[in-house]
């Protein structure tokens, strides 16, 4: 049997501790830091191993301007534009790793992609038509507008779109996820693309559901929810997060498990976030901010009977009191 393959999002993090230690390689406390993320998880040491193979064959202390890559992978994200920092990152380099790594590296997309957040970021803006299009934690989007129509494809993350009522002379406003497409009338709407399906969520106007096969055309109505996948469409009944709040900077929970509410947090913080399953099922309701996962957690205790378990910042596991 083939060995598990590292996913995207620890790929990524592997080539971000590569690039830190080629800049500070003399510290010993990121050394430290960069060898308990590699045990936190079999994963993180896969992606590892990887991303130094791909190092040794593509010999990537060739690319210029590796210290301003790095400065682009940690904060320039916001100021520069990703197909920029793609080219700073030395674009045939990585094409050519990306071809390696295979698959594993669908997240590659995240580099190219006309708008993008990073880990933690959420951020606003408007498109050619004046639409509002605002992007949870670690997103990426493309655009084709033109003549023809209006399209923009959700690579991965999450968005909120706000629009207006088209006029005849625009063409539909619609939205490409992985499972459906989706066409927006006057209102606003998230869509949420996960590993196996998408989740839409309308606050106000309506959303019509154009996926293959899966018969006549399909609505989805103000307050609804719905998840999406190769099996069709299927509204939700209950919810137990607020599909709307993280763009405010909130999570909003009603009756959540604890372990589903740290999968919810780990979108926005890097290492390691788990829980045992002695306190996976507990269940939590509250509002919580977002502007700093670290204090979130500390929090935890006070409302429920649990601890918190850290190593280091980048590995805490919560645990049951008894």
């Amino acid at each position: 049997m083939a060995a598990a393959q590292p996913g995207t999002q620890a790929v990524k993090q592997a080539i971000y501790w590569m690039l830190r230690l080629r800049e500070n390689g003399h510290d010993a406390a990121l050394q430290q830091q960069c060898v308990q993320w590699r045990a936190a998880r079999q994963e993180h040491e896969q992606a590892w191993q990887r991303v130094m193979q791909m190092h040794q064959d593509l010999d990537l202390r060739g690319i210029p301007g590796a210290g301003l890559a790095l400065q682009t992978l940690e904060t320039s994200q916001r100021r520069l534009h990703r197909r920029q920092a793609l080219k700073l990152l030395g674009g045939t380099a990585m094409v050519g790793a990306a071809a390696w790594l295979g698959r594993d590296l669908d997240g590659l997309s995240y580099w190219t992609a006309d708008y993008a957040t990073s880990m933690g970021e959420r951020r606003s803006f408007t498109l050619p038509d004046g639409t509002l299009m605002q992007l949870n934690t670690d997103s990426a989007v493309d655009l084709a507008f033109d003549e023809q129509q209006r399209l923009v494809r959700l690579k991965q993350g999450e968005m909120m779109i706000t629009c207006g009522q088209a006029t005849t002379a625009q063409r539909p406003l619609l939205v490409q996820s992985r499972d459906a497409l989706l066409e927006g009338f006057a209102g606003h709407f998230v869509v949420r693309q996960d590993s196996d399906c998408t989740h839409v969520s309308v606050g106000t106007g309506r959303v019509a559901i154009h996926q293959p096969g899966s018969g006549p055309l399909q609505w989805i109505e103000s307050g609804q929810n719905w998840r999406l996948d190769a099996q069709g469409a299927q509204r939700l009944q209950h919810v137990d997060m607020d599909a709307m709040a993280w763009s405010e900077g909130l999570i909003v929970t009603r009756d959540m498990r604890l372990a589903d509410f740290l999968a919810q947090v780990s979108r926005y913080r890097r290492g390691y976030l788990g829980c045992s399953e002695a306190v996976a099922g507990l269940r939590l309701s509250g509002v919580f901010r977002l502007e700093d996962p670290e204090l979130l957690l500390q929090l935890l205790p006070q409302t429920l009977p649990v601890r918190l378990r850290q190593r280091t910042r980048w590995w805490i596991r919560v645990e049951s009191l008894a």
